[in-house]
């Protein structure tokens, strides 16, 4: 078996399974919901990823701008990890995650904007315990490489703007990933290819 685990977001997955594909390592989704803010879904307060514990960031002064208590915060978190849990079920069913531990994790953004979710990913594999974590995504910030380099063993950026308006303008093309097209892509993967299930969710 490799010794690489290929643990990915669940969005733009057609250049992340060619990775997979080329590594022959296992496939996995890191599901994560980013926390909106109320009446404002686009500005972030935090993100949450799936795990034993869940992996939670959090943007302090937003939620300190927007005078969110815990107990609000919270409320949105559960209903998040609701919805990421049925995510996972539509996706692949019962089968369950990739093992991680003493492994090479490789996790695979189709680019990195505010970082939040991205980061709620990493701690959520970290958590896992592999061998060595590496983020690869072709587009990020500046300023946010040193932040994602705490979270990572290795970060692997292709493009690196001071400026960056939108990840979407650093791509030919950059179609929304629909289900079918994540879970014909886990149908793929050994390891999915018998309980993978379709049904509509975010990507």
């Amino acid at each position: 078996m490799s010794q690489k685990s290929s643990a990915r977001q669940s969005h733009q997955n057609g250049p992340k399974a060619l990775t997979g594909d080329r590594l022959r390592a296992p496939l996995d989704l890191v599901l994560v919901r980013k926390i909106g803010a109320p009446g404002q879904p686009e500005l972030a307060m935090g993100a949450i990823a799936e795990g034993e514990p869940p992996a939670i960031v959090r943007n302090e002064d937003v939620i300190r701008a927007l005078g969110i208590d815990r107990l609000r915060f919270d409320a949105m978190k559960m209903k998040a990890l609701e919805e990421i849990a049925e995510r996972r079920r539509r996706y692949i069913g019962q089968r369950p995650r990739a093992e991680i531990a003493g492994r090479i994790a490789i996790v695979i953004d189709d680019g990195v904007a505010t970082g939040a979710t991205t980061r709620a990913a990493l701690r959520s594999v970290r958590a896992q315990r592999p061998r060595q974590l590496i983020l690869a995504v072709p587009v990020a910030p500046a300023s946010l490489l040193e932040v994602l380099r705490l979270e990572a063993d290795r970060v692997v950026c292709l493009e690196a703007p001071h400026d960056l308006y939108a990840v979407g303008i650093h791509y030919r093309k950059f179609d929304q990933t629909s289900d079918s097209e994540v879970i014909e892509m886990l149908a793929r993967d050994p390891a999915t290819r018998v309980v993978a299930h379709p049904g509509k969710g975010e990507t």
